[in-house]
């Protein structure tokens, strides 16, 4: 376990309580360098899409001697405490031991282009199955999700002040600045696993995050389990 994801804290979002936004980068930098093309095309040679070409991380953690009605239960409190958003927890069945979370991670990504901003959402689907002594992590994102500013990039139009006509952020549902618009970029079209792509940086770094994302949600889940969440929770009361 990473004990540089374990010392992180704070906020990646107001729905899913994992970390900020500048930590995971600063992570993902430390692990995986700060050139985002390479660090991208350095991750996908060892990363293979699923059969319904989404990116998909799982592991096993060993959890010796606990059942798995304690496993059930430690991951309901993680889930809990983690994920602030109520409807995030889409299946949650004690009897087949599985726990199913699927929440928006907001701007993960922001990147300037040369005449378009892009700030990257992702909507991970994770999947917890747990049995006696052991629980399976299942991380999956099958596309970005993004917000487009039409006025955001490099040689857009600028005010008298500098400032570009569009933000980039909005309410969810409002559709009144014309100068945004949405789009759905699916992971298996894009930049590292296609190389002509319009939207290469942005994809790049979209992917190095995603990939950071997963190994804390992984680590967070395996510290939950061998430690719980607020380091007194256990049955020695």
């Amino acid at each position: 376990m990473s004990a540089a994801i374990l010392s992180l804290c704070g906020t990646i979002s107001a729905q899913a309580q994992v970390m900020k936004t500048s930590d995971l980068e600063k992570y993902a930098k430390e692990r995986y360098g700060d050139k985002w093309l390479d660090a991208a095309a350095n991750l996908a040679s060892g990363l293979t899409l699923d059969k319904n070409e989404s990116l998909t991380y799982q592991q096993v953690i060993e959890t010796p001697g606990k059942t798995r009605n304690q496993l059930y239960v430690a991951l309901n409190y993680w889930a809990t405490a983690t994920f602030k958003d109520h409807q995030a927890i889409t299946l949650n069945d004690k009897e087949a031991g599985c726990i199913i979370i699927s929440s928006t991670i907001q701007n993960i990504v922001e990147h300037m282009g040369t005449l378009n901003k892009y700030s990257v959402s992702i909507t991970p689907i994770i999947r917890l199955d747990i049995k006696d002594g052991r629980v399976r992590v299942t991380f999956t994102v099958q596309s970005y999700d993004i917000l487009a500013d039409v006025s955001g990039g490099w040689l857009s139009p600028s005010d008298r002040k500098g400032r570009t006509y569009g933000d980039s952020k909005r309410k969810a549902g409002d559709k009144t600045n014309e100068l945004l618009y949405d789009e759905q970029w699916e992971i298996a079209h894009h930049y590292p696993f296609v190389e002509k792509d319009a939207q290469k940086r942005t994809c790049a770094k979209a992917l190095v995050m995603t990939h950071a994302y997963s190994n804390a949600i992984i680590d967070k889940v395996e510290e939950a389990l061998k430690n719980g969440i607020v380091g007194n929770d256990d049955d020695d009361w």
